[in-house]
């Protein structure tokens, strides 16, 4: 699976088009990046206020320490930063005229892919919960399947409605294809 080109997944179908690629909406990642500006803060206040707390810091033996005690807090802030970005990033749902794929990142080396097929929806809800995600129009998709996978959820996602609607007009387009432009009775 190449990620930064043009070509998605390699099991591509000849006939099958990718229509959209949706990753959690930017608020999302905004909240958890909180986290790593507070401690930011701390780690720059802790350049000023360190040495005024403890003033034999400044002394030739105990240089050293501190520096690799401020180095470290920060290394481990960039290390968190960094698994948040990964995260982020390569969580992606790609919706394509056959089928949706959930492509979830779960920690630095393990990716879970999974994909559904527009035969096996049964039924799609949408869920936006909360200030924030009624205002900036993001929330869940939730997909309910007949398969081992019970339910394919679309996290913080934006514009949820829209991509119920998307999803439900493919699954109609499908069935009907199946039908041959009958429909389901």
């Amino acid at each position: 699976m190449r990620l930064f080109g043009k070509k998605y997944f390699d099991d591509i179908n000849k006939n099958e088009k990718v229509i959209k690629i949706i990753h959690r909406h930017w608020f999302d990642i905004f909240q958890q990046f909180i986290i790593i500006i507070i401690f930011t803060c701390i780690l720059a206040a802790g350049f000023f206020i360190f040495p005024s707390i403890f003033p034999t810091i400044n002394g030739v033996n105990s240089y050293p320490i501190a520096m690799f005690v401020v180095t470290l807090f920060a290394m481990l802030v960039w290390v968190y930063a960094f698994l948040i970005w990964i995260d982020y990033y390569f969580d992606m749902w790609i919706i394509t005229s056959e089928r949706v794929i959930n492509v979830e990142q779960k920690g630095l080396f393990l990716r879970a892919v999974s994909e559904l097929k527009y035969s096996r929806i049964q039924d799609v809800t949408t869920d936006v919960k909360g200030f924030f995600p009624t205002v900036l129009n993001y929330g869940d998709v939730h997909v309910q399947t007949a398969g081992e996978q019970s339910k394919f959820n679309f996290r913080h996602i934006p514009d949820p409605y829209r991509i119920k609607s998307l999803i439900m007009d493919l699954h109609k387009r499908h069935d009907a294809g199946k039908t041959g432009g009958l429909g389901r009775h």
